[in-house]
């Protein structure tokens, strides 16, 4: 399809720029196609939703992904480079997207963690030589650290990596470290907040509970990727980067049981859908996964596992623009984002969410 189609305008006053306080204060569209659009708050869901349902939440947790750091020249001087890891290859590798990329080359050495006056700073660095190249700025680090030793290292030097919509506005702050994360993250290797789920709290899983809403946990670590614009003019020519998951075997049987009793499957984000989508059979059934997907799904894509999707307000041209028009429609969803653009609605990772329900027949 061509991309165009997923265009629309965007003033840049209603991007969210903090979440608003509380958590689940914020507004929820409610999209179901066929129906009008009616406006909640999230914490409005217990009675959007019935009891039996499942919510699906991704407890994926984001690390301090971006590193900042020197690269030794021939001649003995150096660059500045910055590195967002994005994908772990091994106890000691990491796939990053650099600037600048291009100037990089196999065998490179950088050391992170050096001050803007290029001294170490106070916290010590970490080294690591460039393993590989690939497309568009993206290289392999081979660190001299491995395992919970490198882990240890990118915590204490590494930044928040807030969104660049977010990031290009104003620096990342102590704030950020308790906004930029969910209540249930658990499993540390995200370079991005699953923000869907950044609007829950202790209080309101609480009354889903006991309104007999179930709830079950996947893990998919959300990489930079997500935020690489689609270059391409057509979906066709698009190329997603992969992400590492984990659906348990006790998440599957809970999922296919609570299907089974007549419930529906509810993704919290994207993330979730896209894990649960490449763990489905074509019957529906949700099976253990363990490994990489780079599911990219655009309208005509037919849904196996996922009845309700609660997501974000996503940006122009995007993948996950895509993902929501696969899932309600296209149509629907233009009209969706007008009504929020004209109503003030907040988009982004720290915006407002909508709660779309799957498109007969998708």
């Amino acid at each position: 399809m061509r991309v165009d189609l997923f265009d629309f305008d965007l003033p840049e006053a209603l991007i969210a720029l903090r979440p608003v306080e509380p958590r689940d204060a914020a507004r929820l569209l409610r999209v179901a196609p066929g129906h009008p659009l009616a406006e909640a708050r999230v914490r409005d869901l217990p009675a959007l939703l019935r009891p039996g349902d499942c919510l699906v939440f991704n407890d994926t947790r984001v690390i301090p992904a971006r590193l900042r750091g020197l690269r030794a020249r021939p001649d003995g001087s150096s660059v500045r480079v910055e590195a967002m890891l994005h994908r772990r290859e091994g106890p000691d590798c990491w796939r990053a997207f650099a600037r600048p990329g291009k100037r990089l080359r196999e065998g490179d050495r950088i050391r992170f963690g050096s001050g803007r006056d290029g001294s170490a700073c106070d916290l010590g660095h970490l080294d690591a030589t460039v393993a590989a190249r690939g497309e568009e700025g993206e290289i392999t680090l081979a660190f001299d650290l491995a395992g919970a030793f490198l882990d240890e290292a990118v915590a204490r030097l590494g930044e928040l990596p807030l969104p660049p919509y977010i990031a290009g506005r104003r620096p990342a702050d102590a704030r950020d470290a308790a906004d930029y994360q969910t209540v249930y993250a658990r499993e540390p290797g995200a370079v991005a907040a699953p923000t869907a789920g950044l609007h829950f709290t202790p209080d309101l899983l609480a009354r889903l509970g006991a309104a007999g809403i179930g709830e079950a946990r996947l893990t998919l670590h959300v990489g930079a990727g997500t935020f690489l614009p689609v270059k391409a003019q057509d979906t066709e020519a698009h190329r997603m980067h992969a992400e590492i998951g984990e659906i348990t075997p006790g998440t599957a049987a809970r999922l296919n049981r609570a299907r089974a009793e007549g419930g529906r499957i509810v993704a919290v984000g994207t993330t979730s859908l896209r894990l649960l989508e490449s763990a489905a059979e074509p019957d529906g059934t949700i099976r253990p996964f363990a490994g990489a997907t780079d599911i990219f799904i655009t309208p005509g894509y037919r849904f196996r596992a996922v009845d309700v999707l609660m997501t974000n307000f996503h940006l122009p041209r995007s993948t996950l623009f895509m993902l929501v028009s696969a899932f309600a429609g296209l149509e629907t969803m233009r009209a969706a984002y007008a009504h929020a653009v004209a109503q003030g609605y907040r988009f982004y990772s720290y915006g407002d969410a909508s709660l779309l329900f799957r498109a007969e027949g998708r």
